[in-house]
């Protein structure tokens, strides 16, 4: 790629001040474009980045930030090491520079000098690369394997416009306190700071973020604006929540969730440098020991005085409804992937329970009612209980509802089976081939019809391996595999409630939860109530304590580890299962990852 960077100084010492010239109130008007890429497709993404240049423009912004790796769409994972790949979007990011005049952007990209590959945000202005800024610190945890494909960057960078500083930098780089942010505020005299970032979603971790941006933008005295994808990728969703913090550490506006957005704020520049007149600021700023050198670039701006207004925004620095959150997380994850791997329709086993229940509802918010359609497969042990709440969610939801009973396939299976199974008595083996024939009509309604099956089961009996293998979890996608039961219960409910109607029937919600594979079960004949089944989960996955700990909780200690000797075993369960949306901050799969052969038990010390 050529980068047209004219001789930008690197230097290893603060900026002079400088004045401004050309406008009475310093002020820089700042956008940030979370956009919903589709990864790979670097053709259509240069259209949308375009799209979102454009309105940024019309609205008077100076600068407009789009998020960490949008060219490509994010995490692009071992595409990175295809030079093909590297080098088309390369060059989609030189066409969308000529198309940039007295405006300035920034946009991440992976960029490839000498030889070594970077995670990189480039300045565009003036129909060039004016300038690139690689990423210094890599993630290498959870969902994250940068230092699979990227070398860190070795300096930081900050652009000048007439004395105004705006320092760049990457995701990670801000996460990490007395790091690249405060470098950009006390050697670099930045005055803003903005980030552009790819930050996976999680259950609340937008407040995790707030608070953290405000840490940042309080130190150094400076404005930050936070720039995030929004959109599901795989098991990902991505969930926007951009956001402008002033020198206060105040938010001055939040962008969408779990929706496009381009979010405008004015950066008060007289104000910042007001804030750092005072002397406790000068004193961080001249103990402040560089660790990198700094480089400076120049950009050229034509700024206007007269700007339309910007709509107001406080209503969105709000907190959402936990449950409000988890829900639309699943909704965009589900018809994200869906829709970016071209799928047509989904269809969905409808047992009468609370998990099919949810999933589709998700299904019929993410798509439309048409282009969901439920199977009913009452075997002998289905209630009639079940039978009635499938066909009501499904007029309530107004998805189609095909009913196929498997008792006679069931007999004919077992009758076929008999001479094998002599005289030994039914056990589990009769149980999941109840769900195995499930699991096959579903797939071959997926293979003549092009549907897209959704499987129901979720974290709780994920974890401890409370399904059948080539059974219940057959299919294509997961949805609610990352939600605890107790949460299913939660966000159903929630569901209702914003509807003013019950939707979910409200027997489905109070009924005990039944697999329904033999006479009168539960799942209680297996597994403890879900109450005390999520606490032990969520402390042994989620926060990863010792069993000593858990038992502290005031758990019984057999209860504990009985229930972590099948969270451990069930392991070659989950790696055959199908991705699906991560929601908790552990997610089996890309965030928690295993060994299937694992002598270790941790009940044992």
């Amino acid at each position: 790629m050529k980068v047209s960077e004219s001789p930008s100084p690197v230097r290893d010492g603060p900026l002079a001040d400088s004045s401004w010239e050309g406008y009475n109130r310093p002020m820089i008007r700042l956008a940030l474009a979370q956009i919903n890429p589709t990864l790979g497709d670097i053709e259509g993404n240069k259209i949308r980045i375009l799209d979102s240049i454009s309105r940024a423009r019309d609205a008077g912004s100076d600068i407009v930030a789009f998020p960490e790796l949008c060219i490509t769409g994010y995490p692009p994972e071992d595409l990175l090491l295809r030079r093909d790949f590297i080098r088309r979007q390369e060059e989609a990011v030189e066409e969308i520079a000529l198309r940039i005049e007295s405006f300035a952007v920034i946009l991440g990209f992976a960029h490839l000098k000498d030889g070594k590959l970077f995670n990189g945000a480039a300045i565009l202005n003036r129909g060039a690369v004016a300038g690139v800024y690689h990423k210094i610190f890599l993630p290498n945890y959870g969902v994250f394997d940068e230092k699979r494909y990227f070398e860190a960057g070795d300096r930081i960078v900050v652009m000048d416009w007439q004395g105004i500083t705006i320092g760049i930098n990457i995701c990670e780089d801000i996460w990490i306190p007395g790091g690249v942010t405060e470098e950009q505020g006390f050697l670099g005299d930045a005055e803003i700071v903005v980030n552009i970032s790819s930050s996976p979603f999680h259950h609340t971790k937008w407040l995790e973020r707030l608070s953290m941006l405000s840490s940042r933008a309080s130190t150094i005295r400076g404005a930050v604006g936070y720039v995030n994808l929004v959109g599901g990728q795989d098991e990902l969703v991505f969930d926007g929540n951009s956001l402008v913090v002033n020198h206060e550490g105040n938010p001055l506006t939040k962008g969408l969730q779990f929706r496009e957005d381009l979010l405008l704020a004015d950066i008060d520049i007289e104000a910042i440098r007001s804030s750092r007149s005072d002397p406790a600021f000068r004193r961080d700023r001249e103990a402040w020991t560089g660790r990198w050198p700094l480089q400076v670039v120049k950009i050229d701006l034509e700024h206007s005085s007269t700007l339309p207004e910007i709509p107001s925004r406080t209503e969105e620095t709000q907190s959402p409804n936990p449950a409000e959150e988890v829900y639309e997380a699943l909704v965009l994850g589900t018809r994200d992937y869906i829709e970016k791997n071209r799928f047509k329709d989904v269809i969905i086993g409808i047992s009468g329970g609370i998990d099919s229940a949810l999933t589709a509802a998700i299904a019929v918010d993410a798509l439309g009612c048409h282009r969901v359609h439920g199977v009913s497969m009452p075997s002998p042990f289905t209630s009639s209980h079940s039978i009635e709440d499938a066909e009501v969610l499904a007029r309530n939801l107004d998805f189609d509802l095909s009913t196929i009973p498997i008792t006679e396939p069931y007999q004919s299976i077992l009758q076929t089976m008999k001479p094998e199974f002599g005289e030994k008595p039914e056990d589990i083996t009769e149980e999941n081939l109840q769900a195995r024939i499930r699991g096959m009509i579903l797939m071959a309604l997926s293979n003549k019809h092009g549907y897209l099956v959704l499987t129901t089961g979720n974290k709780s009996e994920v974890s401890v391996g409370y399904s059948t293998l080539y059974g219940d979890t057959a299919g294509g996608f997961a949805v609610i595999k990352d939600l605890y039961k107790t949460m299913v219960y939660r966000v159903a409910r929630w569901r209702n409630e914003a509807a003013e109607r019950a939707f979910i029937p409200p027997r489905i919600l109070t009924k005990a939860p039944s697999a329904e594979l033999k006479p009168d079960q539960t799942d209680q004949d297996t597994l403890p109530p879900y109450d005390v089944l999520d606490a032990i989960l969520i402390a042994y996955i989620e926060q990863q304590l010792p069993i000593e700990e858990i038992v502290q909780k005031g758990l019984d200690r057999e209860l504990v580890q009985r229930v972590i000797r099948m969270v451990d075993r069930a392991e070659y369960k989950r790696r055959q299962s199908p991705p699906g949306i991560k929601i908790t901050p552990l997610a089996f799969g890309k965030d928690r990852r295993m060994p299937i052969t694992n002598r270790w038990d941790p009940t044992r010390g």
